[in-house]
């Protein structure tokens, strides 16, 4: 397995400039064809007031969004040739920001996006556009900090390994970037609330599947000592270097870890590093 096919979300946010190069260093990393999609949301309407639109209206915002596309565009093209990268497209969809998005991520290996800028409310083109994504689009999504720059991903990387369904996922869909990585650190949060997972030797079994692939991995039983596992996530990336975090995303449902907290959430909150997600 190798990436192919990238989509990356191109908009008119300062980030979108890291974001564009990190989908253009992973594309010339494996050779991959990488698509930029502009998304033209409908007409916003404010909460418990309907209103209705004539189309002069809604062809006029959807004009106004697509100016501003435009430099976006155009950058895109610059960076493109920069970067030697001679298989790219751009697209525009309208709608639902993110039903249009999964939809365009169904036909590529990687999603590239930006994580929610509390200061920028552009950064969020729907409601809720991050965490539906994931759940949605049914691809890895790879999420780009709203802080810092990032080039190289991937020499360092810390897998966040729980043996649950996603967590799987997400191993299986980031092998072309583990076996490429200089080190791989399996951690293990806990494992002695869930030894019948793990076995004798927590995280030994998926280090073994990852050095079957290529991968230089090793397993690092961690306990939390009650502190929230995403915090504890985060403190050992940094105590490794780690460039890359790889995660299941939503292990418990998402109702529960929007009311009671969890390692996604605070980790899509508070993420200092980029993290690969998949559900």
């Amino acid at each position: 397995m190798t990436y192919r096919s990238i989509l990356v979300h191109a908009d008119e946010t300062a980030r979108c400039d890291v974001r564009m190069d990190v989908a253009f260093e992973l594309a010339r990393a494996f050779g991959a064809h990488i698509t930029a999609l502009g998304l033209v949301p409908d007409i916003p309407i404010l909460p418990s007031v309907e209103v209705s639109y004539g189309p002069e209206l809604a062809a006029a915002h959807a004009r106004a969004v697509r100016e501003s596309l435009d430099p976006v565009k155009a950058d895109f093209s610059q960076r493109a040739r920069r970067a030697g990268v001679t298989s790219t497209e751009w697209r525009e969809a309208h709608g639902d920001p993110v039903a249009a998005m999964a939809l365009h991520a169904r036909y590529a290996d990687l999603l590239v996006v930006g994580q929610s800028d509390p200061s920028d409310d552009r950064s969020r083109p729907a409601p809720g556009f991050l965490e539906t994504l994931i759940l949605s689009a049914g691809r890895p999504i790879l999420v780009i900090p709203y802080a810092g720059s990032f080039t190289g991903i991937g020499s360092n990387v810390l897998v966040a390994w729980n043996a649950s369904r996603e967590s799987t996922r997400a191993v299986t869909d980031s092998l072309p970037l583990l076996k490429r990585a200089k080190g791989v650190a399996v951690v293990v949060v806990d494992p002695q609330e869930a030894h019948d997972l793990y076995g004798e030797t927590p995280g030994a079994d998926i280090s073994l599947y990852l050095a079957r692939h290529g991968a230089n991995a090793k397993a690092y039983p961690t306990p939390s000592g009650s502190v929230d596992v995403g915090d504890v996530i985060l403190s050992r990336a940094s105590d490794i270097g780690a460039d890359l975090i790889v995660m299941g995303a939503w292990g418990h449902s998402r109702a529960r870890e929007l009311i009671m907290g969890g390692a996604t959430r605070s980790l899509l909150e508070q993420m200092t590093v980029p993290i690969l997600l998949s559900h």
